[in-house]
This record gives C-alpha cells, sequence and structure tokens, in this order.
C-alpha cells in the first residue's frame, strides 16, 4: 500500500461528466452552449473570430433546435446525463463505502460525488465544498473511457486552475482513461450479451453490432491526440470480448459539428449505406458513453434509427449505456482503488 494512503486522511472521489442544460429551453441552451463552446479544447479557433461566429450566429439559431431535442430525452428527474451520474455516484459510495469496511487499505472516511464540466454542479465550486469539508486527498474521475483533449483534458485543465488557486497541500489526483480497462471491458460485453438474450437472437449476416463513438475533428488527431486510437483498442476488445469476426461489426463516429472534416465513417451515413446494401437488422451500442445523453437518447436512438428504416432497414435497437450496472459501477470501484492506492496521478499529454 501507498505509505500517503492512511486511515486518517479525509479522502473523496469526484465523478467528472460533459454536462447538460438546466432545462430543456432555448434560455437554458443558450447559457450551457455558450459555456461549452467557449472552450478552446472544444474549439479550437481563434478566440476573436470565434466570439463573433458564436454569439453572432451560433447562440441565436442553435439553443432553440437543441432544446426541441432535448424536450425529447428530458425526464421528470430531469436531464438523463445528471440523473445517471448522480446515481452511479451514490452507487459508488456504496460500494466502496462497503470495501472499505473489509479492507483496511482503504480510508473509512471515503468521500463520492460528482459535478459538470459545464453547467451544474460545477466542478470548480465541487472541488471547493470538498475542500472546505476537510479532504486532503481528491480523486478527479473524469467519466469519458477514451482520452481526448476537448473532454478528459479540459476536465483536468479546470482542475489544475482550481488547484493553482489553492493555498493549501492537496493530495489531487485524477484519472485520464479507461479505453482498455478489463472491467470497463467486460461490461460493455455482458451488456450486448444481456440484450441479445433479452431479444432471444444471435448475430447472423442480416445482422450487425455497430459501434458508434462521438467524433473529433480529424485535424485534432492529426495534431497527436490519442482519441481515434483508443476507441479503435476499445471496439476492437469489446469485438473480442464477443467473439465476433471482422463482419459482424463495424466502427464509426457521430455527432458531427461544423463544415470541417471529422473522423469517418460517420454513424449516420453508415447506417443508410448498411441499409441500402440491404442489411435487415442493426444493433447500436455507444461504448465511448458510460451515462445516456442528448447524443445516445436522441441522436441514436430517435434520428439515427429514423435514418436506418427509412433508408430500407427493418430492425434498429439500440443498446443503452452502462448507466447504473452493477458490473460498471464493480469496474468504476476497480479503477478508483487502483488509482488511490497506487498514488499514480495523470500527466498532461
Amino acid at each position: 500500500m501507498d505509505a500517503n494512503v492512511d486511515a486518517v486522511t479525509k479522502t473523496a472521489v469526484l465523478l467528472v461528466n460533459l454536462g447538460s442544460p438546466d432545462a430543456p429551453t432555448p434560455k437554458a441552451l443558450r447559457r450551457y452552449l455558450g459555456e461549452f463552446l467557449w472552450d478552446p479544447r472544444v474549439v479550437e479557433l481563434p478566440r476573436l473570430p470565434w466570439w463573433l461566429i458564436l454569439h453572432g450566429i451560433i447562440l441565436n439559431t442553435r439553443p432553440a433546435q437543441s432544446a426541441a431535442k432535448y424536450a425529447q430525452i428530458w425526464t421528470t428527474e430531469g436531464s438523463p446525463l445528471k440523473v445517471h451520474t448522480e446515481k452511479q455516484a451514490k452507487l459508488l459510495r456504496g460500494l466502496l463505502g462497503l470495501r472499505s469496511r473489509q479492507d483496511s487499505a482503504m480510508s473509512p472516511q471515503l468521500t463520492v460525488d460528482w459535478a459538470m464540466r459545464y453547467g451544474q454542479p460545477a466542478l470548480p465550486e465541487k472541488l471547493d465544498q470538498l475542500l472546505a469539508q476537510g479532504h486532503q486527498r481528491i480523486l478527479v474521475v473524469p467519466l469519458y473511457p477514451q482520452y481526448a483533449h476537448s473532454t478528459t483534458r479540459s476536465v483536468l485543465d479546470a482542475v489544475r486552475r482550481w488547484q493553482s488557486r489553492q493555498r493549501t497541500t492537496i493530495d489531487l489526483r485524477s484519472m485520464d482513461s479507461f479505453a482498455s480497462d478489463p472491467g470497463y471491458i467486460a461490461a460493455l460485453a455482458a451488456s450486448v450479451r444481456k440484450h441479445w438474450q433479452t431479444q432471444n437472437r444471435a448475430l447472423d449476416e442480416n445482422r450487425l453490432l455497430l459501434m458508434s463513438f462521438h467524433g473529433i475533428p480529424k485535424r485534432s488527431v492529426e495534431r497527436g491526440d490519442p482519441y481515434q486510437r483508443e476507441c479503435e483498442t476499445t471496439a476492437r476488445q469489446l469485438a473480442a470480448a464477443l467473439d465476433l469476426r471482422q463482419d459482424q461489426w463495424r466502427l464509426c463516429f457521430q455527432s458531427r459539428f461544423g463544415k470541417a472534416e471529422w473522423l469517418q465513417p460517420y454513424t449516420q451515413q453508415t447506417l443508410e449505406k448498411l441499409a441500402a446494401d440491404g442489411l435487415r437488422c442493426v444493433d447500436v451500442i455507444c461504448p465511448g458513453f458510460v451515462a445516456d445523453c442528448l447524443e445516445t437518447l436522441e441522436e441514436i436512438a430517435i434520428e439515427n434509427k429514423t435514418a436506418f428504416l427509412a433508408a430500407g432497414g427493418k430492425e434498429f435497437h439500440y443498446i443503452p449505456c452502462l448507466n447504473e450496472n452493477p458490473d460498471w459501477i464493480a469496474a468504476l470501484a476497480d479503477l478508483c482503488q487502483q488509482q488511490l492506492l497506487d498514488g499514480s496521478t495523470t500527466k498532461p499529454r
């Protein structure tokens, strides 16, 4: 055990996801998108021209469009992403608490909380609260399995800016990715098998598993972003865990924004071509998201389903994200324990 880990150190695990608006309204979307799209890690364009485009065009048109999409998936509890992230934190808190009572190497003074990179609850405010509560060790866990500068690095940037303003010494740790973590891959594979069992069917020549990851601009990869490589690693390992042949699965990328070229193949184009080529049934999973959100529930399960069926497909099945899946919560607990006990921290890429 790391000498720095002891029973008297008050420790916190902070799960961090992307974020969502406070309500499915144009006003809330304008505020949320203004914060999200102004992040230089998200849009890597010169600030002045981008500010003019963002405030002169995008924030005057996109909020109403996005609000209509959010309204289709909004729940009585609120945004699906917030609901699932909060539930994941509660389940992780319970499991780590149970393990701390069974393992003397773990600190019994362990808190698990959650925050959003954009919107509420805000990441800096959550860190302030944990520090005020006396936590000397904080593990920040960006809930992005595959590392990208626009997601994971943005979280780590925000954490380091917060840390630079503190006058006290904090054992601040972070996790950068878990694209090939055995527990995460096993949880994904189990969710696919459960889906197949529920549907009482197996893959054949008329059915395929499509793995759709969130896209990023191609130029980001050309500049050294490891995201595409990590998505490919996850996809290959998931296919191997499911004993799939190469012709039984595909990898593609969704959520293109703007006119620049993004990672290809694009999900919707892929689905339309598969249907036009005679594929009858498709199962779609989004391994890059650990919680269902707008990009999975609306873009994939509604928009892309409609596109596939309109192109001639007959059956479209969306496999939900890991959400509160016990296998995933156990894998997440393992990842957190490893980071806390090994004393490892993330270095900027």
